[in-house]
C-alpha cells in the first residue's frame, strides 16, 4: 500500500557520525511487483551513496515482502536482536514497549519541519513522536469512461447520484456497478473510507473509538439498503470481495465504479481500461476527508546508534530521495518539499498522481497511534462484511465492533 520519504540537512560526507565503524541494520517492506523492481535495489543504491560520504558507516538492509516484513522485525525484537532501522507498517506497539527512539532524537530540525503535518501527527504516541513517515498515498473514486459513456451517465458528486449510476450500469449489463470489497483482505481501508464519507471516521477528535456512532451505523445501513440489497455491488457478496480481486476485475473492464489507490493507475492502463477519477462524494456532497494511509520508519534503541540513524535517515529524506522513490513505486512523497515537486511536475508518472496528492494534506489516517488499532482492525476484517450481507444488522455488527475496541484499548492501557 503506499509512499516515500522526505527532505533533509545533511548531505553525503558531510555529517558526524562518530569515531569508530558502525553497522546500521535496517529491515525494509517490499514495495515492487518483481524481482526487476524490487526495493532492495532502491536501497542498496540509497545506502551505496551514503557509505561513499560516510567511509565509518555500513548500511545493511534486508528487504522483504509485506506478507512478512512486520513479522520478521517482531521476531527480532522478541529474540533481543532488534534491527537499527524498520520501515514497516506499525509502530505504536513498539513506542508503548519504550524500544524506540523519539524522531527528534535522530532527525534534524530540517527534516522534521518538512515532513506533512497530518503525517508527522499520525506518528505520535502519547503525544511524542516516535513514528516517521515513510510511503503515502489516498484513495479516490475511480470509474470506467467507458461503461459510463455508455450508460449515459456522469461521474457521481453525492451518494444518491453514486447509486442512480450504480443503477444504470446495472442496467447496462455491467457486472461490478460497484464494487464493495469488505473482505478479509483489506476491509479496515473500505470501511474508513466510507465512515469518512458519511462524516464520521472510526474514532471521535480525542481518540476515542466511536464505531457504533449514529452516523456511522446510517452509513452501512444506507450501504446495505441502496447498494447490496439492489443488486448494485456485483455477484460477489461483499464480505468476500477482497480488494486485490476487485482492483483485477476493474482492471479487466468489469467494474463502473470502486474506491482505489494509485497501484491501481497502473494496472488498469495495463490493460488498456480508459478510466477516470474524481474525489469519493459524500452523503450530500464532499467527503469529510479522502482516506490517506501511511507506512512507518522507526529507529529502535537497543544497539544505540542514534546519530549515525539519524544522520542516514536525514540522507534518506531530502527530497531527491523522496521523489525517486515515489516515483519509483507511484506512492505520495510524505514531505512538504518533495510533495511541491511533484504538484508542480505535469511529466509522467507525477500528473497522474496530482488527485491523490491533492488529497493528502487534508486525509485522515487511521488511528495507528493506538496500540489497540491493530486488533480493531483485524476484528473490522473479519467482520465489518456482515453488516452488508443479507439479514444483516448494520447496528449490531457495529455494536460488536465497538465492543471489541474498547476492550481492546483497556488492555493496551493496562
Amino acid at each position: 500500500m503506499v509512499s516515500a520519504l522526505g527532505m533533509t540537512a545533511v548531505l553525503g560526507g558531510c555529517g558526524s557520525t562518530g569515531d569508530s565503524d558502525v553497522t546500521l541494520k535496517l529491515v525494509a517492506a517490499d514495495y515492487g511487483d518483481s524481482a526487476a523492481n524490487s526495493s532492495q535495489k532502491y536501497w542498496d543504491a540509497l545506502a551505496a551513496a551514503y557509505e561513499s560520504g560516510h567511509p565509518g558507516v555500513k548500511v545493511q538492509v534486508s528487504v522483504y515482502s509485506w506478507n512478512d516484513v512486520d513479522r520478521k522485525v517482531k521476531e527480532m525484537v522478541d529474540a533481543g536482536h532488534a534491527p537499527d532501522l524498520a520501515q514497516i507498517g506499525a509502530y505504536a506497539d513498539y513506542a508503548a514497549a519504550g524500544d524506540l527512539y523519539q524522531a527528534s532524537d535522530l532527525l534534524s530540525i530540517r527534516t522534521q519541519a518538512d515532513f506533512l503535518s497530518p503525517l508527522a501527527e499520525a506518528g505520535q504516541w502519547n503525544h511524542l513522536q516516535y513514528g516517521i513517515p515513510f510511503a503515502a498515498s489516498t484513495r479516490v473514486l475511480f470509474y470506467n469512461k467507458t461503461l459510463f459513456a455508455d450508460a449515459g451517465i456522469t461521474p457521481p458528486t453525492t451518494w444518491a447520484e453514486l447509486a442512480s449510476d450504480a443503477a444504470a450500469l446495472k442496467d447496462k449489463g455491467v457486472k461490478y456497478p460497484f464494487a464493495l470489497p469488505l473482505g478479509p483482505e483489506e476491509a479496515q481501508a473500505e470501511t474508513m473510507q466510507w465512515l469518512l464519507s458519511g462524516g464520521s471516521a472510526y474514532t471521535d477528535d480525542v481518540g476515542t473509538y466511536t464505531l457504533d456512532s449514529a452516523q456511522n451505523a446510517q452509513t452501512f445501513t444506507w450501504l446495505k439498503d441502496e447498494l447490496v440489497d439492489k443488486g448494485l455491488t456485483g455477484p460477489v457478496a461483499p464480505g468476500r470481495l477482497n480488494r486485490a480481486d476487485a482492483f483485477a476485475a476493474f482492471a479487466d473492464g468489469q467494474v463502473g465504479m470502486l474506491n482505489g489507490h494509485p497501484t491501481l493507475i497502473q494496472q488498469a492502463a495495463k490493460k488498456g481500461v480508459k478510466f477516470g477519477m474524481v474525489p469519493m462524494p459524500g452523503r450530500t456532497g464532499k467527503a469529510r476527508a479522502a482516506m490517506g494511509v501511511t507506512d512507518w520508519m522507526m529507529g529502535f534503541k537497543q544497539n544505540g546508534h542514534a546519530e549515525q540513524i539519524g544522520d542516514f535517515l536525514d540522507f534518506a529524506y531530502q527530497r531527491k530521495n523522496v521523489l525517486d522513490f515515489s516515483r519509483e513505486y507511484g506512492l505520495l512523497p510524505v514531505t512538504t518539499s518533495a510533495s511541491a515537486a511533484m504538484s508542480a511536475s505535469d511529466q509522467a508518472p507525477d500528473k497522474a498522481l496530482h488527485p491523490f496528492l491533492d488529497q493528502l494534506p487534508i486525509s485522515e489516517l487511521y488511528p495507528v497511534g493506538k496500540v489497540s488499532w491493530a486488533a480493531v482492525s483485524a476484528a473490522v476484517k473479519k467482520d465489518i462484511g456482515q453488516a452488508v450481507a443479507p439479514g444483516g444488522s448494520p447496528d449490531g455488527v457495529l455494536t460488536r465492533l465497538q465492543a471489541t475496541a474498547t476492550a481492546a484499548d483497556s488492555s493496551a492501557a493496562n
